[in-house]
């Protein structure tokens, strides 16, 4: 009897874990460029990540209960690393299917369910607009046809969330999966004296201040302290010159790299010429695309020290 209750609980978990890939973290064909999966979530078998997106830092909304006459009763900020990987199935498996190993894969890891409803007990369209959607293609929502799963872990102090949205568009089913690891933000912030410091020493200092969303070389009004900061460092020198180094990390074409570090790069010394009144003629301007990386593009994490603007000294 114990040998047949051991047997029927192992094909029970082969058949919960049978549409369900654990890749480790690889890319996978069809995937968008640069692209993985969650370490120790997978994916669904057959799907494509059809969008991504990680942040240091960065926050996201989640819905921890259902709304009620339209409204929302729980709804949190999460404020840390967050992480988004949109995916596309193959024609075939409904919403619920795709969602709950999902939800299954996330439980083994550890993780306590807050909500779990589907359309109409969700709370319909209203819903829907409250949560954080990477946009389209990326991502496909229906208003009328969706389920919503979020969890969350503690574990080793550290308190981290997943989301688990998916939907339809024509017969294919989208996934988002959205995991924020909670985290205080890091300084980043270099002053005046620390600047003056490496140029002196080094002859570059890269600053992570300057903010930029992702493909676009506006600067994000966030960057203000940062570019005060350089703009105190070249009043006080007024015989110093400097070149502004755009860098980018290995994602997309090298040609493409260049031109959008340039950009970058044109964008700070424009602003410092506008806003701070800094002479033209003490500002060179050049982008270097990822070039120039001080960390692994094959990382997350070195991707984003790669993404950064430099000072230096001619």
């Amino acid at each position: 009897m114990r040998r047949f209750i051991v047997v029927l609980l192992t094909f029970a978990l082969s058949v919960v874990f049978s549409f369900f890939e654990i890749s480790g973290g690889l890319a996978q064909s069809g995937d968008v460029a640069g692209s993985r999966d969650y370490p120790g979530i997978g994916r669904f078998t057959g799907s494509v990540i059809t969008g991504y997106q990680v942040k240091d830092f960065d926050a996201a909304r989640l819905q921890a209960a259902p709304f009620q006459n339209g409204k929302a009763t729980a709804e949190r900020r999460i404020e840390g690393r967050i992480t988004r990987i949109a995916y596309r199935a193959n024609p075939g498996p409904s919403t619920l299917e795709v969602s709950r190993n999902f939800e299954n894969q996330l439980r083994t890891a550890g993780f306590e369910t807050l909500v779990a409803c589907d359309t109409d007990a969700c709370g319909g369209i209203p819903f829907t607009e409250a949560i954080d959607v990477l946009p389209i293609p990326q991502m496909w929502i229906d208003g009328f046809n969706y389920r919503y799963y979020a969890d969350r872990k503690v574990e080793g102090g550290r308190e981290t969330y997943a989301v688990v949205l998916t939907s339809k568009n024509n017969d294919d089913v989208y996934v988002q999966l959205v995991v924020g690891v909670v985290g205080a933000i890091e300084n980043k912030m270099v002053d005046a004296g620390e600047m003056a410091k490496g140029l002196r020493e080094k002859g570059h200092i890269a600053l992570y201040g300057i903010y930029f969303d992702t493909d676009k070389a506006m600067i994000k009004p966030e960057s203000r302290p940062t570019l005060d900061e350089i703009a105190k460092l070249l009043r006080g020198q007024p015989q110093l010159n400097v070149f502004i180094v755009g860098h980018t990390d290995s994602q997309g074409t090298l040609d493409y790299n260049m031109d959008l570090s340039r950009r970058r790069a044109s964008a700070v010394a424009a602003e410092l010429a506008k806003s701070y009144q800094i002479a033209n003629s003490r500002l060179g301007i050049a982008g270097v695309g990822f070039l120039a990386p001080i960390g692994s593009n094959a990382t997350d994490s070195g991707r984003a020290l790669n993404r950064r603007v430099e000072l230096v000294a001619p």
